[in-house]
């Protein structure tokens, strides 16, 4: 994740690339120090793996977006860095089908490293700004970790997989320049959007069941073709996770207005379907006015937690709902 901080990804409960095996900054978590509104000093948990001892208080704090007290200090699991690895990259007429893809994958058991979505429009927008010639096709990226003889076999099953959807430009490597190459569209999406002149962009991150993923990405796509703008997908889709990207011109009459909808409308139909409203990059203020529908009588429990730990509402007010 760009830009990003342990503490920042603490608050907002995110994750990144890798959550698909490792899961979200939560699961990263064994302890937390937590100065509460009083000056109380708490700490959350242990250094032990595992507890069965009280209530999930890392958890709670965990994504409280800064609501609930101030994280002064963090405590996290460490994970053994793999063996081998290999990644690969392949290509499909639809982002449907890189949905269906990556379903395939995790219901054949493969424990994939990263799996990233890119459609056709941001692989354009890369290559554009780049001179590069990666195939204008929607994308998927893939990433295998562990003993060498175990991923080579999975990526061999992969392939197979890939191959019964009808998946095209099918690529492979384990060489570290090799693979920086193939993966190279992905690291370089956001700074490509970044670059256009004279645009502002909004956005959205919900994450759905992944049973549901691949309808969601195609009503993304459709909204976004709908608006008349220009706007990418990608995301974390192994995890059910993915992000939208709507460029407006701030100045013409009702761009702002439409790229914002395609926000709105997607965060209520992932809702709908079981999912949520943002997948890593928090409430704060602009997804407010999902809550209700989102969390239903769950909500004024999350008031009144709220107010037991902030009566006096000073910490970060008026972030994640109104009170």
């Amino acid at each position: 994740m760009q830009d990003a901080s342990i503490g920042g990804m603490v608050a907002t409960n995110a994750s990144g690339t890798t959550a698909v095996r490792y899961g979200s900054m939560r699961d990263q978590l064994l302890d937390l120090e937590v100065v509460l509104a009083d000056g109380t000093v708490i700490h959350t948990g242990t250094r032990a793996k595992k507890s069965s001892s009280g209530y999930h208080l890392t958890g709670l704090f965990a994504g409280s977006e800064g609501t609930l007290g101030i994280i002064t200090e963090i405590t996290m699991r460490l994970h053994g860095i793999p063996e081998y690895t290999m990644m690969a990259r392949c290509t499909f007429d639809t982002p449907e089908l890189c949905a269906v893809a990556a379903q395939n994958i995790l219901l054949g058991g493969i424990q994939v490293m990263r799996m990233e979505l890119i459609d056709a429009t941001s692989i354009a927008e890369v290559n554009r700004q780049n001179g590069y010639d990666f195939p204008d096709k929607h994308s998927l990226f893939l990433e295998f970790a562990g003993a060498r003889a175990a991923i080579e076999e999975e990526v061999k099953l992969t392939a197979v997989l890939m191959n019964d959807l009808g998946c095209e430009n099918w690529e492979v490597a384990s060489d570290p320049t090799k693979q920086k190459e193939i993966w190279k569209a992905r690291h370089e999406l956001s700074f490509a959007y970044q670059h256009i002149n004279g645009l502002d962009e909004t956005g959205s991150d919900v994450c759905v069941p992944i049973s549901r993923l691949p309808e969601l990405v195609a009503y993304a796509r459709q909204l976004i073709d709908e608006s008349g703008l220009k706007g990418g997908i990608w995301g974390h889709v192994g995890d059910g996770n993915f992000h939208t990207l709507v460029l407006f011109d701030p100045k013409a009459k009702g761009q702002r207005e439409k790229a914002e909808y395609t926000n709105e409308a997607l965060a209520i139909r992932a809702i709908e379907v079981g999912g949520t409203c943002t997948g890593e990059h928090g409430v704060g203020l602009g997804k407010i006015k999902f809550q209700e529908a989102e969390h239903g009588a769950a909500l004024e429990m999350m008031k009144n937690t709220k107010r037991m730990y902030d009566p006096q509402g000073i910490l970060n007010p008026g972030k994640i709902f109104f009170m």
